[in-house]
């Protein structure tokens, strides 16, 4: 499995510009465009058109299987509520795009959208996209758990808070709603668990750190015992060169040249946009120039 995983993450590097760029800013605008249509014409035709309906889908319809996620809010809805919403997710899969590249976004959001509608036609249920965009927000706290939101626009609140919050919410359904019901938010949720695999332990702060940590530790008992070889060379032969040693960490930022084991507090990942293995740390992942 971890083989396979492995695999998985190379194809999706290797190709990681195929696919719908900016996949979240076409959603968000076409939600925004069916909701100001109903607005403006007082009735909701189209958005009866586009959303999930399981008989409507099982005469023909197989448009609805993918049109759904277009319908969010309905007329009772308030408008700044709408947009806020729409620029919180546009900018969390901008930000999961820019780290993972376009394909693995694009598989990620679609295979939660399959998971939905097999799940829907086989037991009922109305499929909507609150839950898919539960996924991505998730998704966002497990790779940012550190970064800030606004609560009310005024407390600022990390994203590890919010993830654990919706993950209570989702088990407290699990266990009063009925069946088939009762697993819909689960399914909604598979594609999360499925692509994030034990990184969803991230979202627990302490998980991370620890680990982080641990490998800080590691990395300075492997270099507190490393024996120092005496290498014999002919000097008429060849220029004295020597070896560097091997450096005493796992990630090293290519801009500041941190490393874990010299801020084990901060959290490194290899940027998808430059052309080689380039690792930053948190703070100029998304604030540098890309390496071509």
């Amino acid at each position: 499995m971890k083989n396979l995983r492995s695999r998985f993450e190379r194809f999706c590097f290797e190709n990681r510009y195929r696919g719908i760029p900016n996949l979240m800013l076409y959603i968000a605008a076409g939600t925004a465009v069916v909701y100001l249509i109903g607005q403006m014409t007082g009735n909701y035709v189209l958005y009866s058109l586009l959303c999930f309906h399981r008989e409507a889908i099982l005469q023909g319809q197989i448009w609805r299987l993918f049109t759904y996620p277009l319908v969010y809010g309905t007329g009772n809805s308030n408008v700044l509520l709408i947009a806020i919403s729409l620029f919180c997710y546009w900018s969390l899969g901008r930000a999961m795009e820019n780290s993972w590249g376009t394909l693995k976004f694009n598989l990620f959001y679609f295979t939660g959208m399959v998971l939905m509608d097999v799940y829907c036609l086989i037991f009922g249920g109305q499929a909507n996209v609150t839950y898919l965009n539960l996924s991505m927000f998730l998704g966002y706290a497990t790779m940012y758990p550190d970064a800030h939101f606004l609560f009310f626009f005024i407390i600022p609140v990390k994203a590890w808070i919010f993830a654990l919050i919706n993950l209570v919410m989702v088990a407290i359904d699990f266990f009063s709603a009925p069946f088939p019901y009762n697993f819909f938010s689960l399914i909604s949720l598979a594609n999360y668990f499925l692509f994030f695999g034990a990184d969803v332990a991230n979202v627990l702060p302490v998980s991370w750190r620890i680990n982080a940590r641990r490998a800080g530790k590691r990395a300075r008992n492997a270099a507190s015992h490393t024996q120092h070889k005496t290498i014999p060379f002919d000097a008429g032969s060849y220029q004295a060169s020597t070896a560097a040693p091997k450096a005493p960490y796992t990630h090293r930022c290519t801009v500041c040249g941190a490393t874990d084991v010299s801020h084990p507090d901060l959290e490194f990942r290899y940027c998808s946009r430059c052309n080689g293995y380039y690792c930053y740390c948190e703070n100029h992942i998304s604030n540098h120039t890309h390496i071509q």
